[in-house]
């Protein structure tokens, strides 16, 4: 079924040339399609500024950037059932360009249904367009989202370059709809708008996806709510412990198979104080997973585990996820089972091998890991730019990694919230780690906009601990900062 085309003033918006591929050789991209190129008539007053500095390279733009479990063509593993997978199995895919950021851009060529091979989102668009959309955490907009609504799949933020082109999205669900599961369900979408949020109603939806027609542009993910508790299809992830002992210790994970969700996990287990690895095995369960039943994780031969049972529930919104800790002493190769409680069935079953993770070393992971964040303080600059930088800092004796760097005053702050655009409160969940409560907070004590922004940057100063500096802003807006603040801390940088 088509969709009526939004108003032209649907919010949407181009991107701004520095958002560059991210390709094998760390280099922006170039020919049909690439993030530079423009459908006619689309918007360009950022087009004429300086390109980004030197891309990540690109085994750390895999980590960052792409949705857990992809497969050699970069389409996702974690596929559903053959019931709910089959109802797209016609429509054309599109694979995107990975940009920094951790963004993705497909370019649309013409009117027609369009679905990307990665993420799973179904675009249908009514002209030519270019559009960008990256992957989202819920658990940052956990208060936008009402009781009576359950997550039912990612939440994505999208872009698109013309205005009007972008009819639908179709987003990706989490759940089975199998025989009489979907009766008495209801879906909806959540669409984040400023410091707020809407509940929309969906055109319609299928086995795999959930329709929503574009009113405008900003992060939308899909919700469901049910009369009766909803059967999910579940992944399990494993991650193993990397120290000095002999024994073996892992930690795993029960998800539904959500990628915001899934990209939590990784997010936490990356900020872990210990390290790990993660064991890559089948991660699909054979056996859907319902809200409310309760879990055991079984190992042979026999090992700790805490906790004994895990009560499934979709913690999308937490930021603390459940997993079992897996204890043995003994590095043996060993299986491990997922039981659901009350019928004793097997819903996921793994060998593992001391071969899985013994080609792992931890000294090379540490050294990569030291390299990348060398790479990721650098200012997103064009090369006149960071010469013109360099030769500045030179003169003042500034280092390059901002050693000495004093953080910014209450003066630059102010000229950097002058400069935030309105999509800001989004900016500071997603970016600065801010609370919806931080926001509302500072919502309450003052009523002008822009001494707002001030307000939550400030926050974002003080946890910076005396590290608040031109360079760290920068670091945590990533490809989010617009042209203008990227001059305007580049400046900052060069009077420190």
């Amino acid at each position: 079924m088509s969709c009526p085309a939004p108003e032209p003033d649907s919010g949407a918006e181009s991107l701004s040339s520095d958002e560059k591929e991210v390709t094998p050789n760390g280099l922006e991209g170039s020919g049909s399609g690439s993030a530079e190129e423009h459908p006619e008539g689309e918007a360009s007053s950022e087009d004429s500024s300086s390109s980004s500095s030197e891309e990540e390279s690109d085994e750390e733009q895999e980590e960052k950037e792409s949705p857990p479990y992809c497969n050699e063509s970069g389409g996702s593993c974690l596929l559903s059932c053959e019931h709910c997978r089959n109802e797209n199995d016609q429509k054309e895919q599109v694979t995107p360009r990975r940009l920094a950021g951790g963004q993705f851009m497909v370019q649309l060529e013409a009117e027609g249904s369009f679905q990307c091979s990665v993420t799973g989102l179904l675009f249908e668009a009514a002209a030519p367009a270019r559009v960008t959309y990256s992957l989202l955490s819920w658990s940052k907009f956990a208060a936008l989202v009402p009781r009576a609504w359950a997550v039912a799949g990612p939440l994505f933020d999208v872009r698109c370059s013309a205005p009007g082109a972008l009819r639908c999205i179709h987003f990706p669900h989490c759940l089975c709809l199998r025989g009489d599961a979907g009766a008495g369900v209801a879906f909806t979408v959540l669409h984040v708008q400023g410091g707020g949020a809407a509940v929309e109603p969906s055109a319609e939806f299928s086995s795999s996806h959930v329709k929503w027609v574009v009113s405008s542009l900003s992060p939308v993910g899909p919700l469901i709510r049910s009369q009766q508790p909803p059967r999910y299809h579940g992944a399990v992830i494993l991650y193993k412990a990397v120290d000095e002992h002999p024994s073996l210790s892992f930690w795993v994970y029960l998800a539904t198979n959500n990628d915001s969700f899934i990209k939590d996990i990784s997010k936490a287990v990356k900020h872990s104080k210990r390290k790990f690895v993660q064991i890559e095995k089948p991660p699909v369960c054979q056996k859907l997973l319902q809200e409310g039943k309760k879990y055991r994780l079984i190992c042979e031969p026999e090992a700790e585990i805490t906790p004994e049972e895990i009560e499934f529930v979709d913690g999308s919104l937490l930021k603390l996820k459940s997993y079992f800790e897996v204890y043995l002493e003994k590095p043996d190769d060993f299986t491990l089972s997922l039981v659901e409680q009350d019928s004793d069935e097997t819903v996921w079953k793994a060998r593992l091998r001391e071969r899985d993770w013994i080609h792992y070393d931890q000294n090379k992971n540490e050294q990569k890991r030291s390299t990348g964040s060398v790479k990721k303080r650098k200012p997103a600059l064009s090369i006149l730019e960071e010469e013109e930088l360099r030769s500045k800092k030179q003169k003042t004796g500034s280092t390059a990694d901002g050693m000495g760097a004093k953080s910014l005053t209450d003066q630059q702050l102010l000229v950097i919230a002058k400069l935030l655009d309105r999509s800001w409160r989004e900016m500071a969940i997603e970016c600065l780690q801010m609370e919806m409560k931080d926001i509302d907070d500072v919502r309450a004590m003052e009523e002008d906009v822009t001494m707002q922004k001030l307000l939550v940057l400030r926050k974002w100063r003080e946890r910076e601990q005396g590290h608040g500096t031109a360079e760290a802003l920068q670091r945590s807006l990533g490809e989010k900062a617009t042209y203008e603040i990227l001059q305007a801390l580049q400046g900052f940088l060069a009077q420190s």
